[in-house]
């Protein structure tokens, strides 16, 4: 079970950030999609990760002017990445480890997809379903 195998599930294209842009925009996109972090990115690079906790930290630290900053002032830079090789339990153990919820997956420096601590318990809870019914069944028949 890799990250790729949940990636290869999924639809659409990854929401993201530029450095560029303004806090108050992100945390429209954040809220507007219902989501927990955007990776941030420069081409297909990616330079950073702003998430809930970000916002958090900034409206501690600067009140609402934080709100007018860009995201490359206050995001997470040098974000913990995966590749689509890693297995879910090891991006499991490696995101419990650091304290974090999401990590964004690369081929290289090049973003290839996006998976939230969520994602992954979801993945291996499935997983562990599929495999419970098909033991029911072998036992059943």
């Amino acid at each position: 079970m890799t990250i790729g195998a949940i990636l290869r599930e999924r639809t659409g294209a990854v929401i993201s950030a530029r450095p560029n842009d303004a806090v108050r925009a992100v945390v429209d996109l954040l809220a507007q999609n219902r989501i927990g972090a955007v990776p941030v990115l420069e081409g297909d690079a990616v330079v950073g990760i702003f998430s809930e906790r970000d916002i958090v930290r900034l409206l501690s630290s600067y009140g609402p002017d934080a709100l007018d900053r860009s995201i490359d002032e206050v995001m997470t830079k040098s974000p913990v990445t995966c590749d689509a090789n890693m297995a879910v339990i090891g991006a499991l153990s490696q995101m419990t480890q650091k304290r974090i919820r999401h990590l964004p997956v690369v081929d290289g420096s090049r973003l290839v997809g996006f998976v939230s601590i969520g994602d992954l318990v979801k993945y291996r809870i499935d997983r562990i379903e599929a495999e419970a019914a098909a033991m029911r069944d072998y036992i059943a028949s």
